[in-house]
């Protein structure tokens, strides 16, 4: 898939596009991207992204805006499991938020990107003020030749499928209902880096994975598996939050134990995979107290796999 920075001044070819944040790239979205895939083989065009970095919202309302679902690298590999072509991520800025609606239909669709066909979200708005809707793109498809479609949410159990959805599952623990949602299992990708130690120190070596993100959907200890380490899913106990016990509490931090494992994976780029809530994030009062609840968290761990195996 090729990765865009900005919009070409003018196209030297035309494209089939959906506008959108993906964020998260759930149920919903798949099908619009399958929609897309499927428009841009009838036309024998390739089949285009648009999104935003960062987020509008965060650009407005920092302090309101909500945890991401996906990082840029994470949606950005999502997209193309999912066959599309081209992504262009938009540096979302004050000027980009400027354009009235019609400069945007006028500068980046049609001379910069030669839009033959339009696909988005049924709630989408653009330009200065959110002026811009379905409505006028349909009639822009009309006057400069591009046709356009808005795809209708997707229900799940008469549930709107939603990023939202999926974050307030997340954040109610409801791992299972948030993979519902997902059409698979939430997951945070990045880097094994060099932890404090302390898992190590106390029994339970930890894989300290890097995270990029400031703030996160999720909290709490889980049932994982982790992929990216060799062919198969690799189960595991993972924190992730602000370590109350060691008093980081500054940024997230996510750890997995891999059970029955003791390779060393520094270095390696990894996706956990989150399955089942086990407990809230708890602060204690040593680091033994701290020792007896992992161990604890590790037979439930394995009893969840066990269940699964069984079940």
């Amino acid at each position: 898939m090729l990765v865009f920075r900005t919009v070409p001044d003018r196209a030297t070819s035309p494209t089939v596009l959906a506008i959108g944040n993906f964020d998260g790239l759930h149920l919903g979205h798949r099908a619009l991207l399958e929609r897309l895939t499927g428009k841009a083989k009838e036309l024998g065009l390739p089949a285009s992204v648009m999104t935003f970095e960062p987020h509008p919202r965060e650009l407005f309302t920092p302090e309101q805006a909500p945890a991401r679902l996906t990082s840029l690298r994470e949606k950005l590999g999502l997209l193309a499991a999912n066959g599309i072509g081209r992504t262009f991520v938009l540096h979302f800025s004050r000027k980009l938020a400027a354009l009235t609606a019609e400069e945007f239909i006028e500068k980046v669709l049609v001379r910069g990107l030669a839009v033959k066909h339009l696909i988005i979200g049924d709630d989408f708005r653009f330009g200065r003020g959110r002026t811009g809707d379905f409505e006028m793109l349909r009639q822009a498809g009309e006057a400069h030749g591009f046709g356009v479609e808005a795809m209708h949410t997707i229900d799940i159990d008469a549930e709107r499928v939603s990023s939202s959805a999926v974050r307030e599952a997340l954040a109610e623990g409801d791992l299972e209902h948030a993979a519902r949602l997902l059409g698979r299992p939430y997951n945070i990708s990045g880097r094994v880096v060099h932890g404090n130690k302390i898992g190590a120190r106390i029994g339970y070596p930890t894989a300290n994975i890097q995270l990029k993100r400031k703030r996160v959907a999720l909290t709490g200890v889980f049932a994982v598996t982790v992929s990216g380490v060799d062919k198969r899913h690799l189960p595991g106990a993972a924190s992730l939050g602000v370590r109350p016990t060691l008093g980081d509490a500054l940024k997230p931090v996510l750890e997995v134990h891999l059970l029955d494992f003791d390779r060393r994976i520094y270095g390696e780029h990894v996706t956990v995979h989150f399955l089942h809530k086990l407990r809230d994030e708890m602060k204690f009062a040593s680091l033994d107290a701290l020792s007896a609840q992992i161990a604890r968290d590790v037979d439930a761990t394995r009893a969840y796999f066990a269940g699964i195996h069984h079940g």
